[in-house]
């Protein structure tokens, strides 16, 4: 009888890699990798990772890139909400999870297998959004967390697995030497660990910095850029047609040359405890700011209010990992319809960590000049204001007028004593 299955969420590191022993030795499991490419340049490159997976033990490697997916189903809806986590984190690992849940169950449903393994650690957000996401689209699939499973994971450092690994038979070239944590894809990338566990300690930015520069390392000279949407999409980059996902290749590029989007955040984890982290967000920044500022032309006060408070919910459901929920379905329906009129141009320009406003344009647009201006328009009558600050008044004045009432009568009564 043929071994069960267990599709591995695998990356081609350490960790992933003395996994697959794991699994084959205590579960006697047919282990299928799977590296679900959003964006990692450098594991994705990696020539040998097909010979490494099977090297470890693996019978099989899918490689399955999702990136244009990845821009425009998971990290699009959200730059059109306006999500964003505690106001500064750009959801970048967040988004991409649900995404990475989704491909290991289709391989998994493709293989008939009967289990999901992911590597992601007991402390972390990452467990919640792979298990989120698996439960939501494969109840029955069993999901295996090894770091979870303290009585069979023995292995608590890069020494004990590399040690595990050349028990095993894997000789491979892994570092002993602890280096930052880190997540990457098209979005961002993220930095944990080292000087970052004490708060009270600046980030070694030269040592850490993957796509961006600091802001005083940036030129001194301005960097412009000019994007167009249509409903909310980036069509164009400096007048050149391109897809979602080089756009923000291109504007990882720009930004990260002039200092953009490079955030040292202490965030509140899902699982109750507060982390801190360094993320380099250069072209997720720049779409974003871009995205808004062609937003205050095209949407009305009332719209833009109620948009604040879902992308405020939109953010949360998002880094907890509830992308496959009824609440997050209706949320991208909203948001998509809220864009059906955010078209138009915008230019900016880059400067040392700054993006500076240098004009937007709509087709959409509802600034009216004749009504902004100082000047009497035939839409607007100076006289009309009167009337409605009477009403729009009202209820101050009412209560007012009350309070008078009252004082008034105690001031009465405390005569006649």
């Amino acid at each position: 009888m043929a071994n069960e299955k267990v599709i591995l969420a695998y990356s081609g590191g350490l960790d992933t890699t003395a996994i697959i022993p794991w699994l084959k030795e205590n579960f006697g499991y047919d282990v299928i990798c799977a590296c679900i490419n959003v964006g990692q340049d450098e594991e994705i490159k990696d020539d040998n990772l097909q010979e490494r997976a099977k090297m470890s033990g693996a019978s099989k490697l899918y490689i399955e890139d999702v990136v244009d997916e990845f821009a425009d189903d998971y990290i699009m809806p959200c730059v059109d909400a306006g999500a964003v986590y505690e106001h500064k984190y750009l959801l970048g690992t967040s988004m991409a999870r649900p995404l990475i849940a989704k491909k290991l169950v289709e391989i998994a449903r493709k293989e008939g297998a009967t289990a999901i393994c992911h590597g992601a650690t007991g402390k972390g957000n990452d467990q919640i959004r792979f298990e989120l996401g698996i439960k939501a689209l494969a109840p029955d699939l069993k999901i295996i967390a090894p770091w979870r499973m303290t009585d069979v994971w023995t292995m608590q450092s890069r020494e004990d697995e590399i040690e595990y690994c050349k028990k095993h038979g894997i000789d491979l070239p892994f570092s002993m030497g602890k280096g930052y944590s880190r997540d990457r894809n098209l979005w961002h990338i993220s930095h944990e660990g080292l000087e970052l566990e004490d708060p009270s300690k600046a980030p070694n930015y030269d040592k850490m910095l993957v796509l961006s520069v600091t802001p005083e390392k940036a030129p001194d000279k301005e960097t412009s850029v000019t994007l167009t949407f249509e409903q909310g999409i980036p069509k164009t980059l400096n007048g050149k047609a391109m897809k979602v996902s080089e756009i923000i290749r291109e504007l990882n590029v720009l930004g990260g040359q002039n200092g953009i989007g490079i955030v040292d955040i202490v965030e509140n984890r899902v699982v109750g405890m507060k982390s801190r982290g360094v993320y380099e967000t250069p072209g997720g920044t720049i779409l974003c700011a871009a995205h808004e500022q062609l937003e205050e032309l095209c949407l009305d006060r009332d719209l833009m209010e109620f948009k604040k408070k879902l992308a405020s919910q939109m953010a949360q459901v998002v880094y907890e990992g509830k992308w496959f929920t009824p609440l997050m379905s209706s949320m991208i329906a909203f948001t998509k319809e809220s864009q059906k009129y955010v078209t138009g141009e915008v230019h900016l320009k880059l400067y040392k960590g700054n993006i500076i406003k240098d004009g937007t344009t709509s087709p959409y647009s509802l600034y009216n000049e004749s009504l902004a201006s100082f000047t009497t328009g035939d839409l607007y009558d100076h006289h009309d204001a009167e009337g409605f600050i009477t009403l729009f008044g009202l209820p101050l004045k009412v209560r007012a007028m009350k309070l008078q009432e009252v004082e008034a009568k105690k001031k009465a009564a405390a005569k006649t004593k």
